[in-house]
């Protein structure tokens, strides 16, 4: 999967996800909990975005890691949400089952980097001699 169709799937997430939100009833507990989630979904998908267009690779791996924290956050609140709404609890599963793939992948995609970094330091504290 390259980088515009990880983008795509992850706007997709928030785009999926305010949709589900602006079809919850509306009460204290989900006005509440739909706009954290609306948040943190959105900002998972704009995140990405700024780490593609990352300076270095530690900026990379910096900004993957609020996607990382925002995707873990998008989850909790789906959890929370299927607690109250226990008639869009379907819905709320297909949703966590992607945010939980996305966020396998972010995780996967900031340990590589990360090695890469070390592989890359590891080679110029010790450049192979030519003989």
């Amino acid at each position: 999967m390259n980088k515009q169709e990880l983008q795509k799937r992850i706007k997709n997430l928030a785009v999926q996800t305010a949709r589900l939100c602006m079809n919850l009833s509306t009460n204290l507990i989900n006005r509440i909990y739909t706009g954290q989630l609306v948040r943190c979904s959105s900002s998972a998908a704009a995140n990405y975005r700024a780490a593609c267009r990352g300076k270095s690779k530690a900026d990379f791996v910096h900004k993957l890691r609020v996607v990382e924290e925002e995707l873990d956050e998008t989850m909790f609140f789906y959890e929370m949400l299927a607690e109250f709404n226990p008639a869009s609890k379907s819905e709320l599963r297909t949703l966590y089952k992607e945010a939980d793939e996305l966020l396998s992948i972010m995780v996967a995609s900031i340990n590589t980097t990360n090695k890469n970094i070390e592989k890359e330091k590891s080679a110029k504290k010790n450049p192979k001699s030519p003989i």
